[in-house]
């Protein structure tokens, strides 16, 4: 029965090495993967313009913008003029469309640009060894930013073959030029469109994936009550998940301020022109509104739609501290008057209190919605980590934070005050055009 045993302890020490280096090689296949995506999402935003750290590299790339993106779409409806485009007004509403979808783009490649010039990609995604945590998170980071470029695809796809129906059903009925003419005009429009599009929804994406980034260590955060009972830890862990919110508050509040902005002066353009027109509106003349509304709408509620869900993150932080600090505080009464220490009894009256838990709504069910309940209660000192336990609670609740602009937390209540104002804003549009006459 010796011989065994012996044998496994002097085989033991030769295989931990071992471990060793099978855990180092998976450590570093991980920041392989990780450097990998990242260098592709580095090489994706320089082809595009967004890395301007150099006055050549600026330069260029608003060089290529004013050539690209605006003056070859305004020259192409300058130049190809048809004998239809006074019927169907096609001049007047694609000149509208570009300079809303010139704005935001510009706007996009401004305030992008300058974080990532400002930053470097790893800071500006929060995923540096300093700032994100990141070799606790790799495998979370590499899904997201992967994530990114599917968004990008699936969003840009289906816009992308109705913008070619269009111009091909237009060139087909609305245009008589030569072949070469109609073939030019048609791949000039499809590719400084897409290249104007891809910017402006790259920028809201962006702006998705650093919230999605810190989702993950809101998810987490919650899992520090169940492995430790430092409150102090509690309160440093929470007040660099502030300072990461701040810091993203403050480098993207320019760009969704002015992206709701122009997006909202461009549908308010779009109804005055669709109510207002004598002419019949059809899909020759407003399929361009259409596509970009769509483009358009889908970014700002990718944006807001990320914002809100960190706010609900940091509210649902507030309610399983307030939930644990009173299960903590009653079984911890419960020991002390019964003599008991933290034991299984202890931990019976735990799991029987209920666990703790966030609920989220539908959107929200994708996260990690379940929180073991504390297991190091003592009642060791009870009145004074009682005392820690109730102004982490109170700290928690005097700072709920979340992501902001100019001080106003973007969550669900300020979506649907949004939401108003553009219902609002709406009829007021179609009470100035639509007009019922009795003459």
């Amino acid at each position: 029965m010796g011989e065994p045993h012996s044998r496994i302890e002097e085989e033991s020490p030769a295989q931990l090495p071992l471990l060793v280096t099978t855990q180092t090689q998976e450590e570093e296949e991980k920041d392989y993967h990780l450097d990998r995506i990242l260098h592709r999402l580095d090489v994706f935003l320089c082809f595009f313009g967004f890395h301007q750290s150099s006055v050549l590299g600026f330069l260029l790339s608003w060089a290529v913008f004013l050539l690209f993106g605006v003056s070859v779409p305004v020259v192409i409806l300058k130049l190809l003029s048809c004998s239809n485009c006074e019927k169907y007004q096609i001049y007047n509403f694609e000149l509208d469309i570009i300079v809303s979808q010139s704005c935001l783009t510009a706007v996009s490649l401004g305030c992008i640009s300058h974080n990532l010039r400002k930053y470097g990609i790893r800071k500006f995604l929060f995923v540096d060894r300093f700032h994100g945590h990141m070799l606790s998170f790799r495998k979370e980071y590499i899904e997201m930013i992967e994530g990114f470029f599917r968004l990008l695809v699936y969003w840009m796809l289906p816009c992308f073959l109705l913008k070619i129906a269009h111009e091909v059903i237009r060139i087909i009925y609305v245009y008589h030029h030569s072949w070469w003419q109609s073939v030019g005009m048609f791949l000039a429009m499809i590719l400084s469109w897409a290249y104007l599009t891809t910017i402006s929804l790259s920028a809201c994406l962006l702006f998705n994936l650093v919230c999605n980034l810190q989702v993950i260590h809101l998810d987490n955060y919650g899992k520090l009550l169940e492995r430790d009972s430092d409150v102090s830890v509690f309160i440093e862990e929470h007040l660099r998940l502030r300072h990461h919110l701040s810091k993203i508050s403050h480098r993207f509040r320019i760009f969704l301020l002015l992206a709701c902005l122009i997006v909202t002066a461009s549908q308010v353009v779009t109804l005055f022109w669709v109510t207002g027109s004598s002419g019949i509106i059809n899909f020759i003349n407003g399929g361009d509104f259409a596509v970009a509304s769509i483009v358009q709408v889908v970014g700002i509620v990718l944006c807001l739609n990320a914002a809100a869900k960190i706010s609900s993150r940091v509210q649902g932080i507030v309610s399983v501290a307030c939930r644990w600090h009173a299960l903590v505080t009653c079984n911890s009464t419960d020991a002390s008057e019964s003599g008991f220490s933290n034991s299984a009894g202890n931990l019976e009256a735990m799991n029987s209190a209920g666990s703790l838990r966030i609920n989220y709504s539908e959107s929200d069910l994708e996260s990690v919605d379940y929180f073991a309940p504390p297991m190091n209660t003592r009642p060791v000192s009870y009145l004074s980590t009682y005392h820690k336990r109730q102004s982490f609670v109170t700290y928690l609740q005097s700072n709920p934070g979340g992501i902001t602009i100019f001080g106003w937390v973007i969550d669900r209540a300020l979506i649907n005050t949004i939401f108003f104002l553009e219902f609002s804003l709406v009829l007021f549009v179609l009470g100035k055009t639509l007009v019922l006459t009795t003459k």
